[in-house]
This record gives C-alpha cells, sequence and structure tokens, in this order.
C-alpha cells in the first residue's frame, strides 16, 4: 500500500504504508513507530504494542548481537539489521564502531567472502556479469536509488590477501560502503556495491553447487577490456555525479585501469592510492617517535603488488615535497618480491616494478636484503603469514634503536607478524602499526595499543571530500592532503600509548577534517564543481548523514 508522503518526509510522492513500509530499510523504524505513526501508516496490529526508543532498539540488537558464538554469525546477524532497518544499524555502527568495524570489515569480511554463497540470504548490491555485456547501463537503472554518488567495483580477483573469489567478493564493495556512510557520513542511498562478474579460475567455486556466480573461467583480453569501458561509461550515463572506486582487482589490472581512468573520469583505486596515505600518515607519526626525519627513511617492503607500489609512490611524492629529486626519493624505497630483492639486473619485473629496481647485487633471502640495505621501516604487503618471523625483527631491531614495524597484510590471518611478535621480539622498541586488528600487548612495565593501519581512516574521507566539492577528478595531492591531516590529529598520548592513528572512536571527526582538505585541493585546482564556502569545515560537517529516525506523524 502507498499513500502521499507525510509532511516531514518533504516530498509529495507515493509512500509505502503497511506491512511494505515495514519491509523499506530505508524508512522502516521497527518498534519505535510511534502510537500517531501506527494509525496514520497503517502500522496498527503490525508490531508489538509497546514503542520503544532507539536506546532501547540498540541495547536489544547488541544482547542478540554479541550472543552469536563466532563472528562469521555475528556478520550474519548484523548485516541481516541492516536489510530490514538502516537507521539503526547505522545507530550501532556509529557508537559501537570499534566492536563492529572487526566484524563488518577486516578481519572477518575475509571469512564472509569465502563463505558467500553459503550464507547467503537476501541478495545485496548490484552484479554485472559478462553476459550483460551491451545492457549494462540498463542493469545500473535498475538500482533503486537515483541520486548514487561513491560506487564501490571489484571483479573479486584478489579479495584482501585471499586471492580469486569471483562474485563471492561482493562483501567487499558492501562493508567499504558501511563505512563511507559510518565513517563520512555519506547517506547510504548514494552508495552503490557493485560486482563485476566475468567468471572466476577458483577451481572449488567452479565446483561448488552453492556459488552464486558464472561457472566460467575469467574474461581476459578485449573482452574483460570492453565490459569494464561499458560499466564506465554506463556510470556517467546513469549515475553522472558518481566517485568510482577500484576494489581487490589482480595486479594485472589493477595499475592499468587506475592509469587508463583515473585522468578520464572520477574515479581511484584504493588498493594503491588509499592504502599508500594511510602507510604515509602511519610513516609521519613514526617519525614522531624514532626522532628520524621522513627525509632519512629507508623503506623496505616485503611484497610488490598493488599497495607496496601505491605507498612507495606516496613515500616518493612526500619526500620530493621535503625538498629531495624524484630519484633520491625513490632511492629511499627498496622491494623484496617472491623472487628476491627487485634490482635493475633482474629481467622478470612487471613495470609497475621498474621505477623501483635500483642497482645493488641480487639477495634471495629476506633477512640478508635488511642486513645489507640497513632499512628504517619494513612495511608487509605480501600476504604471507610469519615473514616477519624472529630473526627478521630482531635484526630490525639490532639495527635501529627504534625499528618500523608495519604488518599490513589483511586479513589478520595474512599477517606478516603480529602485535605481540612484533613488541616481544624487539624487547618493546618497534614502532608497529598492522592491517588488521590486535589486542594490547604488554612487554615489561609498558602497555601497547597497536594502532590498525586501515584504509578506513582514508577513504571515506576521501570520497567525501570529492563528493562535497563535485570534485571531477581524484588526484595524488588529495591523497598527500589526506596523509598529512591523519598524521596531524595523532596525539602525543595516542604515541605514548604505541598508537599511530588516532582512536576509531574519533573516526568522524577525522574523516570530516580529510574530506575538507581534499575539497581544498579541489578548489584550488578547478577541479570542483561548485563554489568554495566560507567554512569548509561546517560545510562537510553538514552534509554528513545522521542515523536518526525521522517523524512521520
Amino acid at each position: 500500500m502507498t499513500r502521499t508522503a507525510p509532511p516531514n518526509v518533504g516530498a509529495d510522492q507515493a509512500f509505502p504504508t503497511g506491512v511494505d513500509l515495514l519491509h523499506d530499510p530505508t524508512l522502516n523504524k521497527g518498534t519505535a513507530f510511534t502510537e500517531v505513526e501506527r494509525d496514520a501508516l497503517g502500522l496498527r496490529g503490525l508490531l508489538p504494542p509497546h514503542v520503544h526508543t532507539m536506546e532501547e532498539q540498540v541495547a536489544r540488537v547488541m544482547e542478540n548481537f554479541r550472543r552469536k558464538p563466532t563472528p562469521l554469525e555475528q556478520y550474519i546477524d548484523i548485516l541481516g539489521l541492516q536489510v530490514r532497518n538502516e537507521t539503526l544499524f547505522y545507530r550501532i555502527m556509529t557508537e559501537h564502531l570499534e566492536e563492529m568495524m572487526r566484524i563488518v570489515y577486516t578481519p572477518t569480511v575475509g571469512e564472509a567472502c569465502q563463505e558467500y554463497g553459503h550464507i547467503l540470504t537476501r541478495p545485496r548490491g548490484l552484479f554485472v556479469s559478462a553476459n550483460d555485456r551491451g545492457r549494462v547501463a540498463e542493469v545500473l537503472r535498475n538500482w533503486p536509488h537515483e541520486d548514487v554518488r561513491v560506487i564501490v567495483v571489484t571483479d573479486g580477483e584478489r579479495i584482501l590477501g585471499l586471492g580469486d573469489l569471483g562474485a563471492d567478493g561482493m562483501g567487499i564493495p558492501l562493508g567499504k560502503l558501511i563505512l563511507y556512510t559510518t565513517c563520512a557520513g555519506i547517506p547510504p542511498t548514494q552508495c552503490l556495491p557493485v560486482t563485476l562478474d566475468v567468471g572466476t579460475d577458483n577451481e572449488m567455486l567452479l565446483k561448488d553447487s552453492l556459488y552464486i556466480g558464472l561457472k566460467q573461467r575469467r574474461l581476459r583480453g578485449p573482452a574483460y577490456d570492453d565490459l569494464v569501458d561499458e560499466f564506465v561509461a554506463a556510470v556517467q550515463q546513469v549515475f553522472p555525479y558518481a566517485l568510482i572506486q577500484l576494489e581487490d582487482f589482480a595486479n594485472t589490472n589493477a595499475f592499468r585501469l587506475l592509469k587508463k581512468y583515473r585522468d578520464a573520469v572520477c574515479s581511484f583505486d584504493d588498493d594503491i592510492q588509499g592504502t599508500g596515505a594511510v602507510a604515509l600518515a602511519g610513516l609521519y607519526a613514526a617519525a614522531r617517535e624514532t626522532g628520524v626525519p621522513m627525509t632519512e627513511q629507508r623503506v623496505l617492503f616485503l611484497g610488490a603488488g598493488e599497495a607496496g607500489v601505491g605507498i612507495a609512490d606516496l613515500i616518493c611524492a612526500a619526500l620530493c615535497d621535503q625538498g629531495l629529486e624524484q630519484d633520491a626519493a625513490r632511492g629511499r624505497c627498496w622491494f623484496f618480491d617472491s623472487h628476491g630483492l627487485v634490482v635493475d639486473a633482474r629481467s622478470d619485473l612487471a613495470p609497475h616494478k621498474l621505477p623501483y629496481a635500483h642497482a645493488h647485487a641480487q639477495e634471495a633471502d629476506f633477512r640478508a636484503a635488511i642486513e645489507s640495505l640497513r632499512p628504517t621501516a619494513l612495511i608487509g604487503v605480501s600476504g604471507q603469514p610469519g615473514t616477519f618471523d624472529r630473526p627478521v625483527i630482531e635484526t630490525m631491531a639490532r639495527i635501529n634503536d627504534r625499528p618500523v614495524v608495519f604488518a599490513l597484510s589483511n586479513p589478520t590471518s595474512k599477517s606478516e607478524c603480529t602485535a605481540a611478535q612484533a613488541y616481544e621480539w624487539s624487547e618493546g622498541r618497534a614502532v608497529f602499526a598492522s592491517g588488521s586488528p590486535f589486542d594490547p600487548v604488554t612487554v615489561g612495565e609498558r602497555t601497547f595499543q597497536p594502532g590498525q593501519g586501515n584504509n578506513a581512516y582514508i577513504f571515506p574521507g576521501v570520497g567525501m571530500g570529492v563528493i562535497a566539492s563535485h570534485a571531477r577528478l581524484v588526484t595524488d595531492e588529495m591523497f598527500f592532503a589526506a596523509a598529512q591531516t591523519l598524521a596531524a590529529q595523532v596525539t602525543d598520548d595516542d604515541l605514548e600509548l604505541g598508537r599511530l592513528y588516532p582512536p576509531l572512536s574519533d573516526i568522524r571527526a577525522v574523516s570530516a577534517r580529510i574530506a575538507a582538505a581534499v575539497a581544498e585541493v579541489a578548489w584550488r585546482h578547478a577541479l570542483a564543481g561548485v563554489e568554495r564556502p566560507d567554512d569548509v569545515l561546517g560545510y562537510i560537517e553538514s552534509r554528513m548523514y545522521q542515523p536518526a529516525y525521522r517523524n512521520y506523524a
């Protein structure tokens, strides 16, 4: 049933009543509908008699959530709330972010993607498959919301450190967009998760009767490029103000797609640029703790894919900003991949590694490379658990008074080392950050609260800044500004606790400031589509979605 929208909805349009209203997650208030609303909207008898406050509803949800025996069961439970009552879901996310982020994002989202076809209850997001070629715009028009401002899209080939999960990778765009709303206040109706289902080369999925995607090998070459091109063009046609975030594409596609689209449409790759910004912010904070200035850092990466090169590129931009020439800046960044140290004598290097292939003897042993290069910081982006073993950490601690150790691979099962290992093997001297959360660690008389170098500190604020300014493009300078802004919000108290990032409880304020800095870049370079307001931060904050019920009576 429908009727004219209530006055406080603000639109003279068809408005659902009765069970239709209760089944609309964007409007549903559940047991919080007032007596007057129940009479006006045909809800009398469809709800239990008692009218609950939102606070009481939150208490009920959290009580049941905490009863669930495993993180995966908690994921199923809380994502079920999202499709029933969106406002209540986001109130819980904002009030219990640290607890919830472990579930809707890393590390649990990785397990959820691995089990996605087996836990699916109600499909969410848009699946654009290889069978939709020639009609992708038509598929996009099936989305129920017209004012889409941010799209997170994956082809599922490199989900976290788990590899090819095909259409089951939809959990990643869903989780990312939950954080866009929770952390930066982008309205959920402006967010669209998309999976490009181009097949999978995962044998287990191809044999799984419950797999939700196309049971065929992945498209490659021109057929793949044609589908991606059609998707990008369709977005420009159907959602012309949307930002496109590329997510978890394999190295073979990620770098070239970013290069292809970055100067043509409003887009970025979070695995490359977002990871680069959050790691750079951590290095800025670490420099305050170690006393080693950025221009004197020597960084050794374990892993030379999207994340590592994205971080190195932004580090080089920061060093050039501080006066170094580009060649000198690149000389501060070294890579160690599956075949050993990346050096200029190797003939097997992919194009994205070549700028960091320096003159040096080949080295196949990682610890020997540390001994030779004497880095001030290790950054793990390999997806290989346990590779920062005790000899590696002890070597770093012998070379450096305060060794910087970033174990950034996700999920937790892929981390190069744990927080406890980094602190204990360095006798409490390591300056540590990780991609997934770790519990506090006590070494001697000091307790460390390790910081999580999570992209959630960066991409929501960048997205809000782009949307608020109507930026036409997303530039590297925007990510540089985001990194500087994030680092500036790390306090001395945070550093004393061993934390290189602000507490997650502050993330909405952090994201607002990042958004303001990003928007300022857009205005400074004539990339914005709206005039600059006098109070940029106030303008950003006024646009942020607040998860509160509307009065329909």
